[in-house]
Order: structure tokens, then C-alpha cells, then sequence
């Protein structure tokens, strides 16, 4: 009677011929070290020594967590999602990943910016006359589209104002936006960001 041969099981003999080549380099080479330069031992991370202040994102009505490290010095270096954050889990949408550079922007204007009825130009101007000028025509124009009584009813509203919040607000403004709408009789309230 002859014996019957076990059928040879690659996988095993992978991993035997793969171990007998480690111990034979070992024995051979002996351990290699990770060689790093003076320079690479200097090197550290652009947010080794910042704060991670913990934030929202400002895009849109999710709410979704981010970190903001900041520099001892107060400058923002980077942005990212917050892990700990049990609306997203340190995820960001496109838009919430570019956080970092909308904030940090040599383009991005930071004055305020106007331009006359019928104008080609951007002029700058200060904040208190913007501030002024936005008072002076929402009081002007509520004045001219108020409407006391509409149909033998009393409405005390006005259709000529309209007003969008959005989520670059927090809660709170938003909730302040909207009583200052309301108190004006607006008609026309909408907010982005409902959270």
C-alpha cells in the first residue's frame, strides 16, 4: 500500500521562505538603523507648538466641529475637523477643508467695499459710514412700504424688505437677526443655517 502525499499549501511555504530570508539577512547585515540627519532632528510640524481651539465650521446649517490651531502669538495656522465633534467625527466637506485659506487670503477684502448708483469703481469706505448708510435706507424704505392696514385688517408689515441669515452666523445673531426682522415687520425671513 503506497502513502498518499498532503497537498502542498502555497501560502505556508511563502511564509516560510519569507522568514528564512529575514533570519538570513539578520544574521548577515544585523539591524539597520534609521539614519536621520542634524537637520531632520531640528524639524517640526508648522503646529507643534500651537493651541487647537475648538470651533464650527461657517458654511452651512450642519454645524460640524473643526480645530483652529493658533500660533502663541495669536496668528491661525491651519484648520481641520474635529474627532471629537459628534456632529461630523473630524470629517469636512470641500468648502469646511478650505477653511484655512478663505481666513487666510491676500485676496480676500477686508475693508468695506462700495460702489455708487450707476458706478464703475469699488471705493473703500469706513465701517461706522457703511453701518450708517445701511441704517439710513432700511428706515427709508420701510417707510415707504409700510402697510398698516390691508383689506380692513390690520397687517403692520412691509414687503420691501427682505432678509437672509445665514450660517457664517452663530446661533445667537441669527436669533437676533431674525427679532430685529420681525420688529420691523418683514415679511420676508429666511435663514440658511437652522441650527
Amino acid at each position: 500500500m503506497m502513502a498518499t502525499r498532503k497537498p502542498l499549501d502555497l501560502t505556508t511555504l511563502l511564509e516560510k521562505a519569507r522568514a528564512r530570508a529575514g533570519a538570513f539577512l539578520a544574521e548577515r547585515v544585523g539591524a539597520m538603523p534609521n539614519v536621520a540627519s542634524a537637520r531632520t532632528h531640528r524639524l517640526a510640524g508648522r503646529i507643534a507648538h500651537a493651541k487647537a481651539v475648538p470651533s464650527v465650521c461657517a458654511y452651512c446649517a450642519v454645524g460640524c466641529g473643526t480645530l483652529a490651531y493658533v500660533s502663541p502669538g495669536g496668528k491661525l495656522l491651519d484648520v481641520e475637523g474635529n474627532p471629537e465633534s459628534p456632529v461630523s467625527g473630524g470629517h469636512l466637506c470641500p468648502k469646511g477643508s478650505a477653511l484655512f485659506g478663505l481666513t487666510v487670503n491676500e485676496a480676500r477684502w477686508t475693508t468695506v467695499k462700495y460702489r455708487a448708483p450707476y458706478g464703475d469703481r469699488w471705493e473703500d469706505r469706513p465701517l461706522d459710514w457703511a453701518m450708517d448708510r445701511i441704517a439710513h435706507l432700511v428706515k427709508e424704505t420701510r417707510e415707504k412700504t409700510f402697510v398698516k392696514v390691508k383689506n380692513g385688517k390690520r397687517v403692520n408689515h412691509t414687503l420691501g424688505i427682505a432678509s437672509l441669515g445665514g450660517a457664517t452666523f452663530a446661533i445667537e445673531e441669527n436669533y437676533l437677526l431674525g427679532k430685529l426682522m420681525h420688529a420691523l415687520g418683514v415679511v420676508s425671513i429666511e435663514n440658511q443655517a437652522r441650527i
